[in-house]
């Protein structure tokens, strides 16, 4: 008896440390229409190996990104055309900050950093719905973390193995 409540212990522990492991974001809710400050928390490498480039794709609706420069790490923003246009203060925005990439640096296994970036949610998205940031580790050896799994209706994030981190989309302030 004691050894499967020892086995069964041991499995919720590295289940649970598992799924604390994801790349998440630091704030879970945000306002339509709102200037949103997306904090990605990565919490290890991968497979023992450290994390050298973090890539995160931005989600159609999240516009006008600007990325944070970390130190030790490059820097490139990959631009494009967006699916519509925006309107940022009167002006119609067409394109814009795609994917942004911070590369060269160095997160080792057992370290934890944050990557951040700005922009705004489009004030025509729908409350309630989950806006998803698909974000890929890049390790040594072709070793990648891909946390790009996006829920399907009906299916919680946490149901699945490498979810995208994503933001809860708020009613606009004020309504």
């Amino acid at each position: 008896m004691l050894k499967k409540i020892t086995t069964t212990a041991a499995i919720l522990v590295v289940g649970s440390t598992a799924a604390l492991a994801h790349v998440t974001l630091e704030a879970k809710e945000a306002p339509l229409g709102s200037t949103y400050k997306a904090v990605l928390r990565v919490p290890h490498g991968c497979e023992g190996k450290p994390t050298n480039t973090v890539r995160v794709q931005i989600p159609e609706g999240f516009y006008g990104v600007k990325p944070q420069p970390k130190a030790g790490w490059t820097l490139d923003k990959v631009k494009g055309a967006y699916a519509k246009a925006y309107d940022n203060h009167g002006s119609p925005v067409t394109e814009g900050v795609k994917e942004v990439v911070w590369s060269g640096g160095s997160l080792g296994d057992d370290e934890y950093d944050e990557f951040v970036l700005r922009g705004t949610i489009a004030a025509d998205l729908k409350a309630g719905d989950m806006l998803y940031f698909p974000v890929i580790q890049e390790c040594p050896e072709g070793l990648k973390e891909r946390w790009i799994e996006l829920p399907a209706a009906g299916q919680k994030a946490s149901d699945l193995e490498l979810p995208a981190p994503g933001v809860k989309l708020l009613q606009k302030a004020g309504n």
